[in-house]
């Protein structure tokens, strides 16, 4: 009988005893027992940073769609289920061919050491590899220089996000250390977008591309991005644009839509390419409306929203979206992994929110617990409790107002969950 993709991938995550272990050795190695897949690709577009990598994959895939080009795309994690992560020519991975290219990997590595994303990534490559397709697009899982998707020769164009502090137990403790981990994956001559960045991030970004000699096309010299009367401009050397807004909400997508703009407009994207871009790009669980399910049933009277943001930079981000939204009391349902800053996350929303109800996310061995979450909300003035679940958090806060705005958020672990148990 053939294994679902749930067992291999559970076979898969007992080849290492660690769940990251930055190196491409055994990448390289299970790659070249497969034929080396990654050199079989259609032309890659390479995305690292710390914030905005999926959004802005999602805004430069809508916008190569919008021009009639096919596209395989590859992110992570994945929030509900693994077929997520692989995009063959637009659709979601089937299952059989998941498995398929799953078994593949994990025969070929022959029991030897390998983490469960280098493993997958793997797999990933390889689907690609033997799909026909105009475009590659490979989002960064950790890092850049080290990280498994960073096996590509030639990229036709690579991308970096804005970076800030984050994973510094793997990337290292100072925002020149995390930028040189990401700008690991600039190739020699291969053009770079790059996002607004602090300025020891760009010092480190420019010094890489000088040395390789990558083109830059970076913010704020190259290309310039802004909302003006309910639009977005954009313009660089090929002229100026007056698009749509993003359909992603939030200004800072409005600097991760520039990016995407800039990355088409090299690749010789037109103005309804562009438009597109703005118009049709979905991601989910970036502040995404919930429509159906048990948890609007629970509230039909609420307004429900789900956010995966984890990090200082996505609170402020995040504050700013709700800052915008049409007043009403805003409650947060809040679950967070116990990597994470907390009170970073917390401390630009406070302003924003009348109360915050904290969970453990389910399920999750990483999770922070209600209580310490709870205990973190305090700390940086906001009024919260605990709940066992979403489901009683809900509950509670409608009792109480049942026009409430809840935003549920804190982890992608989260999300995933939500979604799962909402669809």
């Amino acid at each position: 009988m053939t294994q679902t993709s749930d067992a291999i991938l559970a076979r898969m995550m007992a080849l290492h005893p660690k769940i990251i272990d930055l190196t491409l050795d055994r990448v390289w190695r299970l790659l070249s027992a497969l034929d080396n897949p990654q050199d079989k690709l259609p032309p890659v577009i390479h995305l690292a940073g710390t914030n905005g990598k999926g959004s802005t994959q999602a805004m430069i895939r809508a916008g190569l769609e919008g021009m009639g080009k096919s596209v395989h795309a590859y992110t992570s994690p994945h929030l509900a289920r693994f077929h997520e992560r692989i995009r063959l020519a637009g659709e979601l991975i089937s299952e059989p061919h998941l498995s398929e290219v799953l078994d593949e990997c994990y025969a070929k590595n022959g029991g030897e050491n390998i983490t469960y994303f280098e493993i997958t990534t793997v797999a990933g490559l390889l689907a690609f590899s033997r799909t026909p397709a105009d475009y590659t697009l490979l989002e960064v899982g950790l890092g850049g220089r080290l990280d498994a998707t960073n096996v590509i020769d030639k990229p036709a164009i690579s991308v970096i996000t804005p970076i800030s502090i984050d994973h510094e137990q793997f990337l290292g403790d100072t925002l020149t250390k995390i930028a040189t981990e990401k700008a690991g994956i600039i190739k020699r001559g291969v053009p770079v977008v790059v996002g607004p960045q602090p300025e020891e991030a760009m010092e480190v970004i420019e010094a890489t591309a000088a040395r390789l000699g990558a083109p830059l096309i970076a913010y704020g010299q190259h290309w310039h991005v802004y909302e003006e009367r309910g639009r977005l401009v954009f313009q660089d050397e090929f002229g100026l644009l007056d698009l749509p807004l993003p359909a992603l909400l939030g200004a800072h997508q409005i600097q991760n839509a520039g990016a995407a703009l800039a990355a088409l407009r090299h690749l010789g994207a037109d103005e309804a390419a562009c438009e597109a871009a703005m118009a049709n790009a979905e991601w989910p669980a970036r502040m995404q409306k919930l429509k159906t399910g048990p948890l609007t049933e629970a509230a039909p009277e609420a307004e429900l929203w789900l956010d995966g943001g984890h990090n200082a930079a996505a609170g402020v981000a995040l504050a700013d979206v709700l800052a915008k939204l049409p007043a009403r009391p805003t409650h947060l349902i809040c679950g967070m992994l116990n990597t994470k800053d907390v009170s970073g996350y917390m401390r630009p929303l406070a302003p924003q929110v009348t109360s915050l109800t904290a969970i453990s996310i389910p399920d999750e061995i990483n999770t922070l617990s209600a209580e310490d979450t709870e205990a973190a909300a305090r700390s940086v003035g906001i009024e919260a409790g605990t709940a066992d679940s979403t489901m009683a958090a809900l509950k509670a806060i409608t009792a109480k107002d049942p026009q409430a705005r809840v935003l549920i958020c804190g982890s992608l672990y989260l999300a995933g969950h939500i979604l799962r148990e909402n669809g």
